[in-house]
């Protein structure tokens, strides 16, 4: 865990860091061959890219702009393959003024429906695409030593990858009808990323973050989870961000489990909320409107969602179908009920605890319950 990674890591773990400090989930381990399969995966909200990075280390335009060239073509195959838009990124030591104006230019001419970026170990970086502003960072100037500073950037904590850790780390002390996942002790990056199917980069930057805020004791035992109380405070706060949703009336007017669990089984969806904790026994809110998570908001063939329509102006919805924050850590956990998925009890707690009208109750009947032994001590 504490090796130095290789320098293509290193550009893929720097540029990973700076999209999920802008708030967007990062996938590092693409679905594919590893011959055919983009660097990274980044969404937030309706915006997905499939990212292909290159590196030039010295700055040069004409170098950078090579490469950017052939992070275009491999992008927007990626991306065609898995119906995303293409992001092509450079890295390079430091960007000059006029290599960002060439890459803006360059953009501009040649491709002009391609997203692209410029990422500098200086800590500058550029950014042209749909929902990728906010990413852009001035080069910082360099100190009279003639070295150039590089300000660190912290990883998001609770990533989308990093979310499945946590709940891997915590299944040892849920039963598996609550929690879909390996259980078993760690005491490395490597033992973690094995048991939890991700990548040794990821699983590294995990612990390393974790480590940095006081969160896991490695102290010559097996990794534990320590002042759990902020922990999930923290946690709770950053699974609280909005995503789309669509309210929809089945087109057969009489709602109930049966339809629910065949929208789910059709969509290939999560069911949560109220609906999964009374699936998994440790419901409480009766009545309130179903959810299904999936992992994009758009239908899965043509342009209808099957057995159902949206609501008219006015007319309450009978299901809500959601986009997932964090699609990872939702469907890998999740319990296989049937022929449906459903959350497991901590996606629930926490998704409950951001409703708006009676996800109070449900929040702290698992808080005081299910999850009395694992959330630690609450205030």
């Amino acid at each position: 865990m504490n090796s130095a990674p290789p320098p293509q890591m290193a550009r893929v773990e720097q540029l990973a860091a700076l999209l999920e400090e802008g708030g967007w989930s990062v996938d590092v381990e693409p679905v594919g061959p590893q011959r055919h399969r983009p660097d990274l995966v980044a969404g937030r909200g309706p915006h997905r890219y499939a990212v292909e990075l290159k590196a030039e280390p010295e700055g040069r335009p004409d170098r950078a702009l090579a490469l950017l060239s052939q992070a275009i073509l491999q992008a927007s195959r990626y991306a065609a393959d898995l119906g995303m838009r293409p992001l092509a990124v450079v890295g390079v030591g430091s960007a000059s003024p006029s290599l960002r104006r060439r890459l803006v230019d360059f953009q501009r001419d040649y491709a002009p429906d391609v997203a692209v970026g410029l990422v500098s170990e200086a800590g500058g970086s550029l950014f042209i695409g749909p929902g990728l502003d906010g990413l852009d960072r001035e080069e910082p100037m360099a100190p009279r030593s003639g070295r150039i500073a590089q300000p660190r950037k912290a990883s998001n904590l609770f990533s989308d990858l990093n979310q499945w850790m946590l709940k891997v780390l915590l299944a040892p002390e849920l039963p598996e009808r609550l929690l879909h996942a390996p259980r078993g002790e760690y005491f490395s990056g490597s033992d973690l990323a094995q048991a939890a199917g991700v990548s040794p980069m990821s699983a590294s930057r995990f612990l390393r973050r974790m480590q940095e805020e006081g969160f896991v004791d490695d102290s010559g035992g097996p990794l534990r989870l320590v002042r759990r109380g902020e922990l999930f405070r923290r946690w709770q706060s950053a699974a609280m961000r909005s995503s789309p949703e669509l309210r929809m009336s089945y087109l057969i007017p009489a709602a109930g489990p049966r339809q629910l669990h065949k929208l789910a089984s059709r969509l290939e969806a999560c069911i949560g909320l109220f609906e999964a904790a009374d699936m998994l026994g440790v419901g409480h809110v009766s009545g309130a409107v179903p959810h299904v998570y999936v992992r994009r908001l758009s239908p899965p063939r043509g342009v209808e969602w099957p057995g159902v329509v949206p609501c008219a102006p006015g007319e309450p919805a009978q299901v809500i179908i959601k986009q997932a924050n964090a699609p990872e850590s939702l469907f890998r956990g999740a319990i296989r009920a049937g022929d449906v998925l459903v959350a497991d009890v901590l996606q629930v707690w926490l998704d409950v605890s951001a409703h708006p009208s009676r996800g109070a109750e449900q929040e702290q009947l698992l808080r005081e319950g299910a999850l009395a032994d694992v959330l630690g001590e609450w205030p």
